[in-house]
């Protein structure tokens, strides 16, 4: 068992030598130290000033959350007390957690007339300590959910502490199997529990006396620039008319398409000629819109999107094939820019809804984007009937 540490202390001093007596005799009188004496003129260590120093201990939570589907639950009803159906993992705070939800509930001396619900630490740790919240919707839309928080009475009785993998916060009586059942909170056979998790965290903020703010990079910036003033282009890019100069050492160092079109022997297909006003070559590209081309190019040159309201700008149809996110998607496929791809996915991801899921997975098949595909199917999982319903329309 480990020992609790004492506290440090200044080693004792030593003992006088053996021919000096601790207590000098009374006709005896201290002689003082001669004026060159250096150790005479030093001022004592206590004496010298230092730049003062702070710190903090901050403590916070680290607070996440996730949402559980349970589709099916008249199929789950008799799986026996005990046995329950855990949630996909999650991260909050550097562990793995879980929901789990026990349909003939966790206690057998209730004979099934609860389900429990509870959350888990699903990965390896030791005196974990967190706050919890379990909240099971009401789906008739009046918001009379049932929530059951931990992090309202956090000050009352402190965070709860998990000692190792499979401990559990929860409620073996979290709600009565007949009054659920025929409740709000169950519509189309389906469950929706959201789990928050504030995994409790603490660090040391130490201020420095003598520190330098280092600014964020601003790379970005500079090479729009460049763009913008069209200093040093040698490369003119044509598409469907329109004409962009840019640089091929930035466009070949974002994208070996263009690495491979600019610089290998062989072209890809793409046509070529001198322009013969300025000697730069010129590329033509046909299957891309001008307003496409430059969104990319924002990218490839501020590595950023271009502002949200045109990226959202569709047909009167709304179709998210429509979109300019859609086709900058496709333009990054095309590119290969993987970072591109991920933002436009994410982007799309934000939007979907039971009307766009089919489509937004079309698109996800059709240009690889293999993250906003499971998001898609994930969602059509969670809302399946509504989902089949829209499709029927």
């Amino acid at each position: 068992m480990d020992e609790d540490a004492g506290d440090a202390s200044p080693p004792p001093a030593p003992p006088p030598p053996a021919h000096v007596h601790a207590h000098a005799p009374h006709h005896l009188h201290p002689v003082p130290a001669p004026a060159h004496d250096p150790a005479a003129a030093a001022p004592s260590q206590r004496d010298m000033s230092a730049s003062p120093t702070s710190s903090r201990s901050v403590t916070e939570t680290v607070n996440g959350s996730h949402r559980f589907v349970i589709q099916g639950y008249s199929l789950a009803k008799g799986m026996g007390v005990g046995r329950h159906i855990a949630s996909e993992t999650f991260s909050v705070g550097g562990f793995q957690w879980a929901v789990y939800f026990y349909p003939d509930g966790k206690n057998p001396e209730d004979n099934s007339a609860y389900v429990s619900v509870f959350i888990a630490l699903a990965s390896e740790g030791t005196d974990v300590r967190a706050l919890f919240e379990l909240t099971l919707l009401d789906q008739s839309g009046k918001g009379k959910h049932k929530v059951h928080s931990h992090f309202d009475r956090s000050l009352e009785s402190g965070p709860y502490t998990l000692k190792y993998r499979g401990s559990m916060w929860g409620y073996k009586r979290f709600f009565r199997r007949t009054a659920l059942e025929t409740s709000d909170f169950l519509k189309d056979d389906c469950l929706k529990i959201n789990c928050t998790v504030g995994v409790v965290v603490s660090s040391i903020d130490y201020s420095r006396p003598h520190s330098i703010q280092v600014p964020d990079s601003d790379i970005g910036y500079h090479f729009g620039s460049l763009l913008d003033n069209q200093e040093g282009v040698d490369v003119i890019l044509n598409v469907g008319g329109e004409r962009f100069h840019a640089h091929k050492l930035v466009l070949a160092a974002r994208s070996h398409v263009f690495r491979s079109q600019f610089f290998d022997d062989e072209s890809d297909g793409e046509k070529s000629e001198v322009d013969e006003s300025d000697e730069l070559r010129e590329f033509f590209i046909d299957d891309m819109e001008p307003k496409v081309f430059k969104a990319m190019l924002h990218f490839i040159y501020r590595d950023t999107l271009v502002d949200e309201y045109e990226l959202g700008a569709s047909s009167s149809d709304g179709s998210v094939f429509d979109t300019l996110t859609a086709k900058l998607l496709a333009a990054a496929d095309k590119y290969d820019l993987g970072r591109l791809r991920s933002l436009c996915e994410s982007y799309l991801c934000k939007g979907i809804t039971v009307a766009s899921v089919a489509s937004t997975l079309a698109l996800a098949e059709r240009h690889h984007a293999m993250e906003l595909k499971a998001v898609c199917l994930k969602f059509s999982a969670e809302n399946l009937s509504d989902t089949l319903t829209s499709l029927q329309l």
